[in-house]
C-alpha cells in the first residue's frame, strides 16, 4: 500500500486553471498506475483521469478531456492533474489513487484524503 496526499485545490472562477499534486510515500510509486476521481455533492465518484506507472499512457472522461492533463513524476512519487478551463460542473472533491491503469474504483487500493475544487461562475 501506498500512502497519498493531495494538494492544490482551492476556489477559482470559471475559465480559471488549477493544478493538483498527488504525493505518494514509498519506493514502489513508481510501479502503480495512477488516477483522479472526484465526488460533487450529492452524487456518486467519478472517474476523472489515470496513467500508467510509466506515464506513457493517459486516459480521461469525456467531460474533462481536451481540458485535463494527467502526467508523473515518478522520480518525485509525484502525479499532477492540470485543470483548465474549469466549469461549475467541475466543482468536487478531487482524489488521487494508486493501483492500475484504469477507470474503474474497484482498481485501486489506495486513496488519498481528497481536496476541494470549487469553480464559481
Amino acid at each position: 500500500q501506498v500512502q497519498l496526499v493531495e494538494v492544490g485545490g482551492g476556489l477559482v472562477q470559471a475559465g480559471g486553471s488549477l493544478r493538483l499534486s498527488c504525493v505518494g510515500s514509498g519506493r514502489t510509486f513508481s510501479t502503480y498506475g495512477m488516477a483522479w476521481f472526484r465526488q460533487a455533492p450529492g452524487k456518486e465518484r467519478e472517474f476523472v483521469a489515470t496513467i500508467s506507472w510509466s506515464g506513457g499512457r493517459t486516459s480521461y472522461a469525456d467531460a474533462v478531456k481536451g481540458r485535463f492533463t494527467i502526467s508523473r513524476d515518478n522520480t518525485k512519487n509525484t502525479v499532477y492533474l492540470q485543470m483548465n478551463s474549469l466549469k461549475p460542473e467541475d466543482t468536487a472533491v478531487y482524489y488521487c489513487a494508486a493501483g492500475t491503469f484504469s477507470d474503474s474504483q474497484d482498481a485501486f487500493g489506495s486513496w488519498g484524503q481528497g481536496t476541494q475544487v470549487t469553480v464559481s461562475s
